[in-house]
């Protein structure tokens, strides 16, 4: 089942100490390019939270968004910086017998000097969060998983009728294409029969022209190219992931032979229907591009 590279996933894990919650989305993107936004405390636990993201994505721009609450309060301590509150104690104290002003330095005053109370983050046990918060990472990655399936089910099908239309495109040229020889080789005689007035047709002369001009402008090979890779492009997305590479080489493909076959032709009929024929290579070609 081929994937989308457009999804979306979220999971949150309580417990009684703290709560998890991580979200994951993604757009389409040539390589896997993972990035994780969270609290610094957990930068030591990035590499495994991408370890995990490589289980359920092989390509895409990837946002992980990690948030934590901590119910206990136990994460911060308050910690008293007795040495810096005598420097400044022994400053002002200097600065009111200098300046003979009145000392009238309390508590309160002096607590909201900088760095006489200050928080710490305690310690924590990595073994013990990697365990909530890989549960959370792996809760969202299956959510996002499951919508890139679900949207990639969706492509498949537009793709699959997009080709069929294709294919009934590249039917009209190859059967209006031996009826284009047909009516030239009338327009020819008729043209060269008005010009001898009533003469003698030399008709190995007329065969000759006819098929040089039939050389020019054959596109069989065209079409059975273009049939091929119509084929290729179905099986493809009936194979598997991971096809998104695979699949945009294809089209490729096809748009240089629809431009072969509108090089080629004089006949109005096939260029129109080889502009719709582009036209729809293109749309394809655009959707493939969000394919994994």
């Amino acid at each position: 089942m081929i994937k989308s590279m457009t999804g979306f996933g979220h999971c949150e894990i309580m417990g009684e100490k703290r709560k998890f919650t991580a979200e994951i989305k993604s757009v389409n993107h040539r390589y896997l390019d993972i990035n994780v936004k969270m609290p610094k405390k957990f930068n030591s636990l990035e590499n495994k939270i991408r370890a995990v993201l490589k289980e359920y994505v092989e390509r895409g721009k990837v946002d992980v968004y990690i948030t934590y609450e901590d119910f206990t309060g136990d994460d911060l301590s308050l910690k008293y910086n007795e040495t810096a509150a005598e420097q400044y104690l022994k400053y002002l104290r200097s600065m009111s017998e200098h300046f003979n002003l009145t000392f009238d330095v309390g508590v309160n005053a002096l607590s909201r000097f900088p760095e006489i109370f200050t928080t710490e983050e305690q310690h924590v046990d990595e073994e013990e969060l990697w365990g909530d918060l890989e549960r959370a990472v792996r809760g969202a990655a299956e959510q996002f998983a499951e919508s890139r399936i679900r949207e990639g089910r969706h492509l498949r099908d537009d793709l699959i009728e997009k080709l069929n239309t294709m294919t009934a495109y590249v039917d009209f040229i190859e059967q209006r294409s031996p009826q284009i020889i047909a009516e030239y080789r009338t327009r020819l005689k008729e043209r060269v029969r008005d010009f001898l007035e009533e003469k003698q047709l030399d008709d190995s002369r007329i065969a000759a022209e006819v098929t040089l001009y039939a050389d020019k402008i054959c596109v069989d090979e065209e079409i059975v190219r273009l049939k091929s890779h119509i084929d290729s492009t179905k099986t493809a997305l009936e194979s598997g992931s991971g096809v998104g590479r695979k699949l945009d080489f294809i089209a490729q493909e096809m748009n240089r032979e629809a431009n072969t076959i509108l090089s080629k032709t004089t006949d109005l009929k096939i260029s129109d229907i080889g502009i719709d024929l582009k036209t729809d290579i293109e749309k394809v070609r655009e959707q493939i591009q969000n394919i994994e």
